[in-house]
């Protein structure tokens, strides 16, 4: 008997632990939490985080766009996706860039390379790569 209510409380307090931490059991299938990465300064619920995300990503990329001057003048417009991934340590990784010319290509990687180091994404307790694609639209005035 002893034995039997000792499998039940370990039983109950790893359910409890996985349910806390990691996720929910429900009907015998797991469902893990997904953390989004961290930008420096953002806290919160994970709504908050991810929208603390988005809002910093959007700053950053505003205040570090830069049209190349020779694109700029020779009035060559594009646009450009940049495919990245934010590693297991935070950093910024560029796995792929599509569109444009090599000019419009190199000043949207340069931008998307200047984010800071992130908390990474988690999921399960684990830190975990997060792929994401941001588009840069290159339009002249002229």
């Amino acid at each position: 008997m002893k034995k039997l209510l000792l499998l039940v409380l370990i039983f109950s307090a790893c359910t409890t632990l996985a349910q806390e931490k990691w996720g929910d059991l429900k009907k015998n299938k797991l469902t893990m939490k997904e953390i989004p990465p961290v930008w420096p300064g953002c806290s919160g619920s994970i709504e908050e985080i991810d929208a603390c995300f988005n809002q910093q990503l959007s700053k950053h990329i505003m205040s570090n766009f830069k049209y190349p001057t020779k694109e700029y003048e020779k009035n060559i417009q594009g646009r450009v996706v940049v495919s990245f991934k934010i590693n297991t340590k935070g950093f910024v990784e560029i796995t792929g860039v599509t569109g444009g010319n090599k000019g419009l290509q190199e000043a949207a990687k340069r931008n998307i390379l200047k984010i800071p180091q992130l908390t990474p994404g988690m999921m399960g307790g684990k830190a975990r790569e997060i792929n994401m694609r941001v588009p840069f639209n290159f339009k002249t005035n002229k």
